[in-house]
């Protein structure tokens, strides 16, 4: 059963890309993705494991959800800024196609934290291919074309999320900052409270414990603006070992401007 912060940001993600008045095909996506009953199992196993077994932070259905959000918000402020997606560029789709495929990656792409944390990204391909497969004919049902091309793209933006490698498109290089932006205090909420000995991820709970909240929206030199509010200096831990190092290996990158501030102190532009 669905947690009300996941119906909430069900509600969200939904109004968001309805807002967006495109043909109805992303919508769909969406209702699929976020009931599908495979899905919803797979999220939770991820996060079963990635907080009680391993004491990291939330891999879970509302850190999933969160990153689709995040990555709706910042193409879409590419869209408002002119500036093209991939598949745009390259003529074979459209920009609802490139809004279908990031959001398809961001709601899989941390099923592989049920098998563990290393290699995640690539244990998340092979569980979230045939869901994709199986999603997409009926969001795009006999256009096989349309079904292997954002399938691929989706599976590019999964397993490039952690920004240590490559992507090549501007879909996968979203996805990567998208899951990089979601690191505020209530992704540790949970290990932390459960007091457990010190282990590896522990040093990413509590700078995230100290980041407020993460706010996208319309840069001033720059398509998107990301604006990292901190209750202590420990948050620059997150800043700049997690999201930083993501943006920069992102083909998102040339349209980000990135700020980070403790509470009540002068911001601090990275980007």
């Amino acid at each position: 059963m669905r947690s009300p912060k996941e119906l909430s940001l069900d509600n969200k993600l939904t109004e968001m890309v309805a807002a967006c008045h495109l043909s109805g095909k992303a919508l769909a996506g969406v209702k699929l993705l976020v009931t599908d009953g495979e899905i919803q199992a797979a999220q939770e196993y991820a996060n079963t494991v990635s907080i009680i077994r391993l004491g990291y932070n939330d891999h879970g259905p509302v850190h999933m959800r969160t990153v689709a959000l995040n990555g709706v918000i910042m193409l879409s402020l590419l869209k408002q800024a002119g500036i093209k997606t991939s598949l745009e560029k390259d003529e074979c789709g459209d920009f609802e196609d490139s809004l279908t495929a990031v959001i398809f990656a961001a709601m899989l792409h941390d099923l592989g934290m049920g098998m563990g944390r290393q290699d995640h990204e690539f244990h998340s391909i092979y569980l979230a291919h045939p869901i994709i497969e199986r999603l997409l004919a009926q969001v795009y049902p006999g256009d096989m074309r349309k079904q292997v091309m954002i399938r691929t793209l989706a599976l590019e933006g999964i397993s490039g999320h952690m920004g240590n490698r490559a992507v090549n498109s501007l879909e996968a290089g979203v996805v990567q900052v998208a899951d990089g932006c979601d690191m505020t205090k209530g992704r540790a909420r949970i290990p932390i409270a459960l007091n457990q000995a010190p282990r590896a991820g522990h040093i990413h709970q509590y700078s995230a414990n100290s980041i407020e909240e993460v706010r996208i929206g319309a840069g001033e030199e720059k398509p998107i603006r990301l604006d990292v509010l901190m209750s202590s200096e420990v948050g620059y831990f997150q800043v700049e070992e997690v999201l930083l190092g993501k943006i920069a290996n992102s083909t998102a990158k040339p349209h980000i401007e990135l700020y980070a501030q403790v509470r009540e102190k002068a911001a601090k532009r990275y980007l």
